[in-house]
């Protein structure tokens, strides 16, 4: 009887926070497709402002697209062989620069955001190019694929299926690619899942490293709010969550599919 009563006391508060949580969003987007923001539904609703906000902040939304892909891409690249090797190099070394490569996230945005206009700022098309705040994500969420795959790798039965593949005979890149790839398959999954997330809501760097040709979803959406143009905002807030959310289902329905393998003469 306790265990049912305290099962529903935090099913209550979970529903209660999310509630807490949700309802601003859901109010937001509910503003965003209303003929008055003031009045809400009662005044009609209407697509006006999300065409509004399709034809004067397309290339944002497609810019956004755009970093948060390829930043997913050379992340995944460079972070999970980086996390495989911190996680098999056991020395202080290896935990120095796991430290050094979490350092983006205790710093604000804007001083990484300074940092690269300081050192790379004077190469102007580099500056002016999504690129640069392509570079500028990858710092930033670089940190979480490493972290991620360093604790998947370190976990000891990857360890010895790995040593199992070798006495078969499979050198490094076919152990690499046929044993620990597939068996923390979800853990790199998730971390990607952070890492787009991320790359698409992050707006203090990505403040910092814009100019008016390179603006993203986030810059968009403050200068929209900034604007005092409200309806507008509230319609780019509804754009936000129809690109992002389906994004989000399917990684994480792709993470669960992930199952491990075990290794197989």
């Amino acid at each position: 009887m306790l265990k049912k009563i305290l099962f529903t006391l935090q099913l209550s508060l979970t529903l209660a926070l999310c509630a807490f949580l949700l309802l601003p969003v859901g109010m937001s987007i509910i503003a965003g497709l209303s003929q008055n923001y003031f009045r809400g539904p009662s005044a009609g609703l209407t697509l006006r402002w999300v065409i509004q906000v399709w034809q004067d902040y397309q290339d944002a939304i497609l810019n956004s697209l755009y970093v948060g892909f390829a930043t997913l891409v050379i992340v995944t690249i460079i972070g999970v062989p980086a996390g495989y090797v911190l996680a098999r190099w056991q020395s202080r070394a290896a935990r120095f620069i796991e430290e050094l490569l979490t350092l983006p996230i205790a710093l604000p945005g804007l001083a990484s955001a300074l940092a690269l206009i300081s050192v790379y700022g004077g190469v102007r098309a580099f500056r002016e190019s999504l690129a640069f705040i392509v570079v500028g994500h990858v710092v930033f969420t670089l940190p979480f694929m490493v972290r991620a795959v360093c604790a998947a790798c370190a976990n000891g039965r990857i360890k010895t299926l790995e040593e199992g593949a070798a006495s078969l005979g499979a050198h490094f890149m076919r152990r690499f690619m046929t044993v620990v790839l597939p068996n923390i398959g979800s853990e790199i999954m998730a971390a990607a899942l952070i890492v787009v997330t991320l790359s698409l809501g992050e707006f203090n760097l990505t403040w910092m490293l814009h100019t008016p040709d390179t603006k993203t979803l986030p810059v968009g959406l403050a200068d929209a709010y900034a604007s005092l143009r409200l309806e507008i905002g509230s319609a780019y807030t509804a754009v936000f969550f129809v690109l992002i959310v389906p994004l989000l289902v399917v990684m994480q329905m792709t993470g669960r599919r992930a199952r491990p393998r075990t290794v197989t003469r």
